[in-house]
């Protein structure tokens, strides 16, 4: 089955001498093209009884690798189960109109931990407010900067328990919709979201030029006040053993996994997508390789730039204490904290054991070290 390697492989030359890379984009570009190769080195699985050999090439490990990803993300679902509560939990999606692309694209980092921050501080504000659940809330937020169609579309997913703490540290369910409407977050999400961009100190690069005059910016300011941002909240899980695999679905989500690639030929690349807007039909997308490449490269995060993080109870400060509490005011089991070993996850994912002959069953051994090449 084709791969976005592939495409890097095949076309990635072409593209690199002619478009320009910011130092994280062609990291994770040339991690992407030699994962799993000869050019990361590895080693050879030998079978002592049958001399079966398996060649093994080491992963690049980068964090928007498509192939790198499936043991972060059960590692990372593993340690989140310990947190889960046994309640219904909901699953609220903020996002920014399209018009601040440019803004966003050239104060990438800024953006983000707006975007982060804005939602939280709406999902807590509003949850303390006695009208909708008056306590205290947790939330895991993921930013995901991409649509379906690989396109520049930056949106944090929020996994929201449904309710709280209080004042007095009692335990206040939600009722069975999300406790705030829509509408209420939309328009608190945009007040936060813009008073804080307007006394930001911006870069304005690339197609974020056109605002650099003030009065542009601030034209653009009212535009966007003047839309009803698109924020929605899905139905809710019935309980926490849903949530846990709902999670893995976003947390360690790259632009575009390798199975929607159907193929790779001609100078194009063909893959699948989902059409959200035409009732979440599936549709087959076909580009040049080299926009394909662009877009990929869209989402790449800064360097060091935390996708994934959490707010109000699930927050570090006093996390332990307040979910403990938590847990026994749910009737939640308080589980010890084991953690699988690598090899027993991995064979959990692939469903076979890795470290047996394929041919006899014999206990495969280490027999030869496989280098990187020497560049000159």
């Amino acid at each position: 089955m084709p791969e976005v390697q592939n495409v890097f492989s095949e076309y990635g030359d072409a593209y690199e001498s002619s478009h320009p890379m910011t130092i994280q984009q062609r990291k994770a570009f040339h991690a992407i093209r030699q994962c799993r190769t000869a050019a990361l080195g590895g080693h050879v699985d030998e079978c002592p009884d049958c001399g079966y050999q398996r060649p093994s090439y080491n992963s690049c490990r980068n964090r928007h690798c498509p192939k790198c990803q499936s043991l972060l993300k059960e590692r990372w679902i593993e340690n989140q189960s310990f947190d889960l509560l046994n309640i219904q939990y909901f699953h609220v999606v903020f996002t920014v109109p399209a018009e601040l692309d440019p803004l966003f694209l050239s104060n990438q980092e800024k953006l983000y931990r707006l975007l982060f921050s804005c939602a939280a501080e709406t999902l807590t504000q509003l949850a303390w407010d006695k009208k909708y659940l008056g306590a205290q809330i947790g939330c895991i937020e993921v930013l995901h900067t991409w649509g379906q169609n690989l396109h520049f579309h930056p949106h944090v997913h929020c996994i929201v328990p449904g309710g709280g703490l209080n004042k007095i540290g009692q335990w206040v369910p939600s009722r069975k919709k999300f406790f705030i409407p829509v509408k209420v977050l939309s328009r608190m999400f945009r007040g936060k979201f813009l008073a804080a961009l307007k006394s930001m100190d911006l870069d304005f690069c690339g197609s974020a030029e056109q605002y650099e005059d003030p009065r542009d910016f601030l034209n653009l300011i009212d535009r966007c006040y003047n839309k009803e941002w698109v924020t929605y909240c899905k139905p809710p899980f019935r309980d926490s053993s849903g949530v846990i695999h709902y999670l893995g679905r976003y947390t360690h989500r790259v632009a575009i996994s390798n199975n929607r690639i159907l193929n790779v030929r001609n100078g194009q690349v063909t893959f699948k997508w989902r059409d959200y807007a035409d009732g979440r039909k599936e549709k087959i997308m076909t580009l040049s390789a080299m926009e394909f490449i662009r877009r990929f490269l869209l989402h790449v995060l800064p360097k060091g730039f935390m996708k994934i993080r959490h707010y109000g109870l699930l927050g570090n400060r006093n996390k332990t204490k307040k979910l403990t509490l938590c847990k026994r005011l749910t009737n939640t089991p308080i589980r010890p904290k084991e953690k699988l070993p690598t090899l027993q996850l991995i064979q959990k994912l692939i469903g076979h054991d890795i470290t047996t002959c394929p041919v006899c069953g014999t206990l495969l051994r280490h027999s030869i070290d496989l280098p990187p090449p020497i560049v000159s």
